[in-house]
């Protein structure tokens, strides 16, 4: 696939997962539309799952595809309101990442959804 198709894909799937961000957190802020696998581009993947990050700013929600690559993240917000926005996500049926890193623009971050109490 050449890179502007991935992207084109990418965006339209990323999108989605924006506005399912935006409806749980009041913010969706679209974030990568493509991976590099083996050195050739390809578009994030359609499956939806969430995690939380910790950010310098704070905690972020994220969707990620299964792979890790985030697609839409919150902006970042205290503990217990990152988990309730991830709790909205959850009950609307996304599943949580069973991975331990994601990976967000060019860093690998931990999860931290089970880690954190309210």
């Amino acid at each position: 696939m050449q890179y502007f198709q991935a992207v084109q894909q990418g965006k339209q799937r990323a999108s989605k997962s924006q506005m399912k961000m935006f409806e749980a957190s009041g913010f969706g802020m679209l974030t990568l539309t493509t991976k590099k696998i083996d050195g050739k581009f390809h578009p994030v993947g359609e499956e939806e799952f969430t995690a939380v990050i910790n950010s310098p700013d704070g905690y972020v929600v994220i969707i990620t595809d299964k792979d890790g690559f985030t697609k839409a993240q919150s902006k970042a917000v205290k503990m217990e309101e990152a988990l309730s926005i991830y709790k909205k996500l959850r009950e609307s049926g996304m599943p949580e990442y069973p991975e331990k890193q994601i990976q967000i623009w060019s860093e690998t971050r931990p999860t931290v959804q089970n880690d954190i109490s309210e």
